[in-house]
């Protein structure tokens, strides 16, 4: 009678092991990562023209449509930053229409947070003719962020 206890109990013990180690394994499970997608039209982009700046959220094949989305926008080696909450478009898309009088270089950071992440593509992008670009130590320009399109 005490075997069968004692291997009642080690049965129990091993089952509510295996039972943790599956809950911790799954758990533990990165979720994929919020990606960004920044778009600029046209670009270079006329004065007095609008421009369309488009964040599209997905997190794997999923669009999402709560996120919280602002769009910050400045001309290069200006220090006066404009920052614009973005709603919700559709299928995940955050869209923002704007136009600009002075020409020159310009930059765009969408900062975007959704499902306990954060992202933050930037852009360059011109309207008329270029200006000077900001160098990678300014502080505005988010030091070393690569401006290259990763396409």
């Amino acid at each position: 009678m005490k075997k069968l206890v004692f291997i009642l109990i080690a049965l129990l013990s091993v089952t509510a092991a295996v039972s943790c180690s599956k809950q911790n394994e799954e758990s533990s499970k990165m979720p994929e990562m919020v990606n960004v997608s920044l778009s600029v039209n046209p670009n270079p982009g006329q004065p007095n023209k609008p421009i369309t700046f488009e964040a599209k959220v997905t997190q794997g094949k999923e669009k999402i449509n709560d996120a919280d989305v602002t769009f910050e926008i400045w001309r290069s080696k200006d220090e006066k930053h404009v920052k614009i909450s973005i709603k919700h478009a559709e299928d995940g898309v955050y869209r923002l229409e704007k136009s600009f009088q002075q020409e020159g270089t310009y930059y765009i950071i969408s900062h975007v947070t959704a499902r306990d992440m954060h992202n933050m593509p930037k852009k360059e992008f011109t309207v008329g003719t270029p200006s000077e670009k900001e160098d990678s130590t300014s502080s505005s320009s988010m030091d070393g962020m690569d401006m290259n399109d990763n396409k």
